[in-house]
């Protein structure tokens, strides 16, 4: 009786729901962002029935949508993109044509790539909420410059038909790190 807040992470529909009937889910974290959307068909419907509100983490796609990385970039072993099959160079280089969509919006408006992803994370429900990671104070204004970034409903159905050619190279996650997180 004195859980005021209760959140889950990575949760399917089933979960989110039978957790919710037990004790009202408030927040529900999980990876969203314009090159990961599998959330769309089942979560977010339930989390918008049931008044729940979505912390998007990694909405910047662990850094690949700020523009800033391409094929020869490289990771230290410690650095999970190391292992993530979305950063071998052949996968950045396939999955250019997302950044070069954010970046042709985000010349039209003045704005990044990574204000154009937030811009659309952000667009898509008020209860949508994105907690970009950085340790740099550059890119933290970087990133609170999103906010003031105004897509248009044009704009969205833009990167909605673009996003729809667009087939994303690499897994979300190695095998490993996969098997880990449906345990």
């Amino acid at each position: 009786g004195k859980v005021k807040h209760f959140g889950l992470s990575e949760s399917s529909a089933d979960l989110i729901r039978r957790a919710h009937a037990v004790q009202p889910v408030t927040a529900l974290q999980s990876e969203y962002s314009i090159w990961w959307r599998a959330i769309e068909a089942a979560v977010l419907p339930t989390c918008e029935e049931l008044g729940i509100g979505l912390v998007p983490y990694s909405p910047l796609g662990r850094g690949y949508l700020t523009g800033k990385i391409d094929e020869t970039s490289t990771f230290d072993s410690t650095d999970i993109r190391s292992r993530n099959p979305r950063f071998t160079p052949e996968a950045i280089k396939a999955n250019q044509v997302v950044v070069d969509l954010l970046a042709k919006i985000g010349a039209e408006k003045g704005a990044t790539p990574a204000q154009i992803a937030l811009a659309w994370l952000l667009a898509q429900k008020p209860w949508i909420v994105p907690i970009p990671g950085t340790t740099k104070l550059h890119r933290l204004e970087e990133n609170l410059g999103a906010a003031a970034v105004e897509l248009t409903p044009d704009d969205l159905q833009e990167i909605e038909r673009a996003a729809a050619q667009i087939a994303i190279q690499g897994a979300r996650y190695s095998e490993s790190s996969q098997r880990m997180i449906d345990r």
